[in-house]
């Protein structure tokens, strides 16, 4: 064996420059990939500078299984649902928020990497699934510090879910969905200002700013049914005091809407 040279007990040879032969890194691309596993699962790989990540499609990132639960978030759902008479209400110790965080951390990794391959519906996976570990710690952390320290990124997760959701929603041409999940997730950051009383930072948030720009797009693109605009002229009618043109918009309005339910 040459020296140095690091070999399995099967014999074969650690060394992954084989693997990135071809996947040279560019530091101004984000670099992903699915390939199959040797397995017979789907892995998913992020060129890095020094080398790649791989992450598992399906349950934990990493593969593992604490517990023999899919995730320390499982495991500590479990524990909060079990009766245990006498050791008082279920808590989250800052030990058990430090490993919470860096699971954390892996689905987050995977999920900008699957936004990057438009696999949203995985998106939407991972961003709901972080957004239930938020909600989980503020409820059951010991120390508020804890609680702050991964609920600050609630807005971010937010919009990524939303993007997520709408993207899948607007790839099926269903404007009007799109619309509606984009209203969700400005509420739910609207929520978390008000949570945290910071009403006067709309301004300055940007995941709100993005989700305003991208409902202005939306609405601006997608195609209005003919009870849709004719309710557009009516507004229009109306603020400009022109009540014979909204009595004849009205009118047709309802002929429309009851030629249609018939």
């Amino acid at each position: 064996m040459e020296p140095g040279l690091l070999r399995g007990a099967d014999g074969l040879s650690k060394d992954i420059t084989p693997i990135l032969g071809g996947w040279d890194h560019d530091p101004n691309e984000i670099q992903v990939r699915i390939i199959p596993g040797d397995d017979g699962r789907e892995k998913l790989q992020t060129r890095v500078d020094l080398g790649l990540l791989q992450m598992e499609l399906n349950g934990r990132p990493d593969g593992q299984r604490p517990h023999g639960f899919e995730s320390l978030l499982e495991y500590h759902e479990h524990r909060r649902d079990q009766p245990e008479a006498g050791l008082g209400p279920f808590a989250l110790e800052p030990t058990d928020c430090l490993d919470l965080m860096r699971e954390g951390v892996q689905y987050y990794h995977r999920y900008l990497a699957l936004f990057h391959l438009e696999r949203f519906d995985l998106v939407a996976q991972d961003t709901g699934r972080n957004l239930r570990l938020f909600a989980f710690v503020v409820t059951h952390a010991t120390r508020q510090r804890d609680k702050v320290q991964f609920d600050q990124y609630r807005p971010y997760v937010l919009m990524m879910h939303t993007r997520a959701l709408g993207l899948q929603a607007l790839a099926r041409g269903d404007h009007r969905t799109v619309l509606k999940l984009i209203d969700e997730g400005i509420e739910g950051v609207l929520a978390f200002l008000s949570d945290y009383d910071q009403e006067d930072q709309e301004g300055q948030c940007q995941e709100l700013g993005f989700l305003r720009r991208w409902r202005r797009q939306i609405d601006r693109e997608r195609t209005k049914g003919p009870v849709e605009r004719l309710e557009e002229q009516l507004n229009l009618a109306v603020a400009r005091e022109q009540f014979e043109e909204a009595a004849r918009l009205r009118d047709q309005i309802r002929r429309l809407r009851e030629a249609t339910a018939s």
